[in-house]
């Protein structure tokens, strides 16, 4: 055990030298050549495809505006929180595409993207993202239906004559 590395430095010596170590390197942000970022939100059976951009905070879902999409406001509520909770509220305009799932289940997944696509334009923003676990896929999906059951668990009814 006298041979016992304690450092990084000590690991680069004794593995010959030529090993870069990099500690912290900050993230850079990704957008595209119109100041865009771009990512996908998912959950349940939707998947949102979400561009944000600088702007006065309009929200545009497959060519509707937020409010007539979305029509209760619960709804919008999710898809405002990403922006709350990282401090920038009406500072980006976002244009998203969703399919699948219901309207919750696509609220949610334009909320994940929102929220990813957010801290790839800013990754600043990202501490304050995860903290809330908006940067987090919900993996609940619906059960599968079982052969013999009625639905995923239920069974039939019973009858005993």
């Amino acid at each position: 055990m006298a041979d016992q590395v304690n450092s990084l430095e000590e690991l680069g010596a004794v593995a010959g030298g030529n090993v870069a170590i990099e500690i912290d390197a900050p993230r850079e942000p990704v957008r595209d050549e119109l100041g865009r970022s771009y990512a996908t939100g998912k959950r349940k059976d939707a998947v949102a495809r979400v561009w944000i951009k600088p702007g006065s905070g309009k929200v545009t879902v497959n060519g509707r505006e937020l409010n007539v999409y979305f029509a209760r406001p619960v709804l919008q509520m999710i898809l405002r929180q990403p922006f709350e909770v990282a401090g920038v509220e009406d500072q980006f305009d976002v244009y998203a595409t969703v399919k699948g799932g219901g309207l919750s289940g696509q609220a949610g997944a334009v909320k994940h993207g929102i929220s990813k696509a957010l801290q790839l334009y800013d990754p600043s923003l990202r501490g304050a993202l995860k903290a809330a676990g908006f940067l987090t896929r919900d993996s609940r999906v619906v059960e599968r239906k079982k052969f013999g059951r009625r639905k995923a668990r239920r069974s039939f009814q019973f009858s005993k004559r």
